[in-house]
């Protein structure tokens, strides 16, 4: 039986590089500071691609995640996407844009036994969360949100390209 550590250390956004969290929003959620809490022409996208017979694709928001990954759990169903619903209006409701972000930067799993930001800096390129850099910040967002199949420090193919495409998207991003 092989050992098992789970890391973990709760990072104030102030102690987070300004890129994580843009690299986030490109890579996730580019409506994030605008919507309240549901991107609906990504739902309907989603559900156009499906009855197309396409394979249902996530469209869930950074606010959507953060209800799920604190309140539910991972399994799939409408009752679990109901209650995530539920949490992410109470979410939208109570808390600021900002910490919304804070609390998905420090609960989002980022590999095998690694959660939040600084777990993952540290883990993956041996800083601290403040100290990434841009590549650093779109390589960590480009696992999300299959952490467990794609690596930011062994980056395969589509990892590099989706990495890519973030760096290109984060000057557009306006952080709320």
């Amino acid at each position: 039986q092989k050992d098992f550590r789970i890391g973990y250390r709760w990072t104030p956004i102030s102690r987070v590089s300004a890129n994580l969290p843009i690299a986030l929003v490109a890579a996730e959620d580019q409506k994030f500071p605008n919507h309240h809490g549901f991107d609906v022409d990504a739902i309907q996208d989603a559900l156009a691609d499906a009855d197309d017979g396409a394979r249902l694709r996530g469209a869930s928001t950074i606010s959507q995640q953060v209800a799920k990954n604190l309140y539910l759990t991972t399994h799939r169903s409408v009752l679990r996407k109901a209650a995530e619903a539920w949490f992410t209006v109470l979410i939208e409701t109570l808390w600021s844009k900002q910490r919304i972000l804070e609390m998905h930067l420090n609960i989002a799993e980022w590999g095998p036994g690694t959660f939040g930001a600084c777990a993952a800096a540290s883990q993956y390129f041996h800083r601290s969360p403040a100290e990434l850099d841009e590549r650093q910040a779109a390589l960590l967002a480009a696992t999300l949100p299959a952490p467990l199949e794609r690596s930011p420090a062994a980056p395969g193919a589509y990892t590099q390209q989706r990495a890519g495409w973030i760096l290109e998207q984060m000057p557009r991003v306006d952080l709320p």
